[in-house]
């Protein structure tokens, strides 16, 4: 009687009859004469897993993406910054005021070519232009080439260079040249924290063109990023001193002192977030910028002023 009868007629005894009926059989192919070839489960040397059983790979599970994935990893990058300001303060100073008190807004632009040389300095070339189509005497108001390294010995950022001061159909009264150097801390580092809280600067430069004098910027930004969104602000202030810098003499009485502060904010967009575009094309942003500038010092020259403006910005 197989188990199913068994199970009509004695139900309580079932499923032990079973049992006892499997282990049996089991025997007898085992060890009897006319015991067929056992079948084993199959072996996948490949996967490491017999049949029936969920497969597991010999090799790493993939990783999650990292944050750079996508990036220009290469040798050479590229960044251009486009604006339009209602004004140009350059180390607290209206840098132009034009005859006839013209409001037209600045277009500037700064681009920056750089070499990624591994663990040594990383030599770049840098040019910024101001242009203003209000200027009667040149739109061209400013041109400002530059060149020297960043060098990244974590958790400091050292940065240095040259930089040449053009001034079209003003060079007689405004060219100079000047040496500079500014050492950045990351405190990520030593707050263990995934991006940096203050990033602390000190910033030095020598003008040994014209003004044969000594200009020396402190200050601090914090980066507030909203996540998901592409939407990023970074507010910063700064405090200015300088040292027998006559460019910053006002009426010939003073060239030393404290001369001026900065508190502004500036607002980033992710175009490419946007627009869902990889950044393995270029990251697109748009920028908001807005700053007051006040003097410290009366002896010295500083402007007061609320200015600002926006632009677009690439990089590569």
């Amino acid at each position: 009687m197989g188990c199913k009868a068994w199970m009509t007629v004695q139900p309580r005894w079932a499923l032990a009859a079973c049992i006892l009926s499997c282990v049996a059989s089991t025997a007898v192919n085992a060890h009897g004469a006319d015991a067929g070839p056992t079948t084993l489960p199959s072996f996948d040397p490949l996967t490491l897993s017999t049949e029936g059983n969920t497969p597991d790979s010999v090799y790493a599970p993939p990783a999650p993406p990292r944050e750079d994935e996508g990036l220009n990893q290469g040798g050479v990058h590229f960044g251009l910054d486009l604006s339009y300001l209602n004004r140009y303060l350059y180390r607290g100073v209206i840098r132009f005021k034009n005859v006839g008190g013209s409001s037209s807004l600045n277009l500037q632009l700064d681009g920056k070519l750089s070499f990624d040389l591994g663990t040594l300095p990383h030599p770049y070339v840098e040019t910024f232009v101001n242009v203003d189509d209000g200027d009667t005497i040149s739109r061209f108001q400013e041109v400002r080439p530059s060149a020297g390294f960043d060098w990244n010995l974590k958790p400091l950022l050292l940065s240095a260079g040259y930089t040449d001061y053009l001034f079209p159909e003003r060079e007689k009264t405004n060219d100079t040249q000047e040496s500079f150097a500014r050492i950045t801390f990351d405190d990520s580092t030593l707050l263990r924290m995934d991006h940096p809280l203050l990033s602390p600067y000190i910033f030095a430069a020598f003008d040994f063109g014209r003004y044969h004098g000594f200009y020396f910027e402190a200050g601090l930004s914090h980066d507030f990023r909203i996540e998901d969104t592409g939407l990023d602000f970074n507010l910063f202030a700064d405090v200015a001193y300088v040292v027998n810098d006559a460019y910053f003499r006002l009426n010939s009485i003073a060239d030393t002192g404290f001369q001026h502060y900065d508190l502004g904010i500036v607002a980033t967009y992710s175009l490419n977030n946007l627009f869902n575009v990889s950044k393995r094309f270029g990251e697109f942003d748009v920028k908001g910028f807005l700053t007051y500038s006040n003097g410290i010092e009366d002896d010295l020259r500083a402007d007061t002023a609320l200015w600002g403006g926006g632009g677009l910005s690439f990089s590569y």
